[in-house]
């Protein structure tokens, strides 16, 4: 009878081991990271387009109340990368109901050059600015998931290892 209680006593330690189940998590996210990628690389056009739609539909929140954030990354976004409008800066035209831009879209900066003619705005389409900006720096983005599931991977291998250590001087020490 009592070594039945140690053994019920030894199968909750390892069913609530700390060492284990952090292993288990991290597995679990190394391989949700994984199926991820995966997917991304796999379905890339299919993003590509529920992004720019998306993003179209975006505009329509710009500069409302509540947005702020929202209207700070396009205006910084326009401004950096010399770019206008999802596909073109005919995209505000449907925000505004009007020929016009917001102003971060001028060639030179001043209030309300939105207003002014297309010639003083840029023409480059920031999706696809942003997405040549992307896969130019595709190789740090790399390098950074690499060096991420090394790390993870140092961790599951640590984790089990220590885990093992504990089972094995649990075996030793009862």
């Amino acid at each position: 009878m009592a070594r039945g209680c140690l053994q019920g006593v030894k199968f909750l330690m390892f069913a609530f081991n700390l060492l284990f189940w952090f292993f288990v998590t991290l597995l679990l996210v190394l391989l949700l990271e994984v199926t991820v990628t995966v997917l991304f690389f796999a379905y890339t056009d299919k993003i590509d387009r529920y992004a720019q739609r998306d993003l179209k539909k975006g505009l329509h929140l710009y500069g409302t109340p509540g947005n702020v954030g929202l209207t700070n990354a396009w205006s910084i976004i326009q401004t950096d990368f010399r770019c206008c409008g999802v596909s073109n800066y005919t995209d505000w035209f449907e925000v505004y109901n009007a020929t016009r831009v917001p102003d971060s879209c001028c060639l030179e900066f001043s209030e309300s050059c939105g207003l002014h003619a297309p010639g003083t705005w840029w023409k480059a389409p920031c999706y696809e600015t942003v997405k040549t900006w992307l896969q130019e720096n595709l190789l740090a983005v790399g390098i950074f998931g690499l060096c991420t599931a090394l790390v993870q991977l140092l961790g599951l291998t640590f984790a089990m290892t220590m885990y093992c250590q504990v089972v094995k001087a649990d075996t030793y020490c009862a």
